[in-house]
């Protein structure tokens, strides 16, 4: 059984990736329901944190259903990341992981996420010293470089195993290429040989055949998941049921894609009135435009949600067209 700190994760686990306005609760408790073993929540600035931002203070709220559950963190100020520190960890989360992978310019542009990677001695103090501090165990997402002259991600790797980094996960594209191009699990592949922690793939991982290429290409120790879950949650069940890794059955009733899309869309809304309880879900129109994406006719149902007035509303529209839609698959 694979550990991070005292916690079981599985023999391989999948990982849920921390993505901005997709990774909220319900989103992270259904995942977990559908399979990933880790769900990370998205992103938080650091200075976020130690300002009190509304918008940072909420993403870090977690629920028990989630567990183990990541929070990941962003910064450019050593001080403000050691600060952050301590409020997530006031949060109870299983983990914290830092973030040195994310290509958005906002974040990038104040010398933070892949940004640092131009810099490998400042990400081994910022981390090395979030170590001395965090009373929960530590992990580090990184891209394999800038784009900019060599790639850091290996020497990064190498050095934060020294200073006793629990584990580390490479997304297989640099800064400069954000999310063009193929995901490079060769280089992925040098890492995992390059060092003795568990080295998690991520890139271009969109259904149990490509889960399956990239285990066979980068010998990882376990697979992040993230645009291939916007959407399709259950792919984290497809995959440990494709791999024969688990024999349950699916709580839907037939193989049909769009069956599997409407049991995942209605329990995400039984999970958001948990979590919510009559509050706001900001982002339910974010995750009814990922549910319908690539369906017949999903283009014109969603001109019809401009005109709904609330949420119950919109939830209930995307549920009749998803049940349509089911019918007609399995009667054509």
């Amino acid at each position: 059984m694979a550990k991070i700190g005292d916690i079981d994760v599985g023999e391989f686990p999948l990982l849920l990736a921390p993505m901005e306005d997709v990774s909220d609760p319900p989103f992270r408790a259904l995942c977990k329901e559908q399979g990933a073993d880790v769900v990370y929540t998205e992103f938080i600035s650091s200075e976020g944190l130690i300002r009190d931002a509304a918008k940072s203070v909420m993403k870090l709220d977690i629920y028990e259903k989630e567990r183990p559950v990541g929070i990941q963190i962003f910064g450019a100020v050593l001080e403000s990341m050691l600060k952050s520190i301590e409020i997530v960890e006031a949060s109870g989360p299983d983990i914290i992981d830092i973030n040195f992978g994310c290509p958005a310019p906002k974040v990038c542009r104040n010398d933070a996420g892949a940004a640092l990677l131009r810099d490998p001695d400042r990400i081994v103090k910022m981390v090395k010293s979030c170590l001395d501090v965090a009373k929960v165990p530590i992990s580090v997402k990184v891209r394999l470089g800038t784009g900019k002259g060599p790639n850091t991600a290996l020497e990064v790797a190498q050095r934060l195993e020294k200073e006793g980094i629990e584990r580390i996960c490479v997304h297989g594209r640099t800064l400069r290429q954000r999310y063009s191009g193929l995901a490079d699990w060769d280089q992925i592949k040098e890492i995992v040989d390059g060092v003795d922690i568990p080295v998690i793939a991520n890139g271009d991982i969109v259904d149990s055949k490509t889960a399956k290429m990239c285990m066979d290409a980068t010998g990882a120790a376990g697979l992040m998941i993230g645009r291939g879950a916007i959407g399709v949650p259950n792919i984290f069940h497809d995959i440990k049921r494709d791999l024969r890794w688990d024999s349950n059955p699916p709580p839907w009733k037939n193989q049909n894609p769009a069956t599997a899309r409407l049991w995942c869309w209605n329990r995400y809304l039984e999970i958001s009135k948990e979590v919510y309880a009559g509050q706001i879900n900001k982002n339910l129109k974010r995750h009814a435009i990922s549910f319908t994406k690539g369906l017949s006719g999903a283009s014109a149902m969603r001109v019809e949600l401009h005109s709904v007035n609330t949420q119950e509303e919109l939830g209930n529209r995307v549920t009749k067209y998803l049940e349509e839609l089911n019918y007609q698959e399995l009667t054509a």
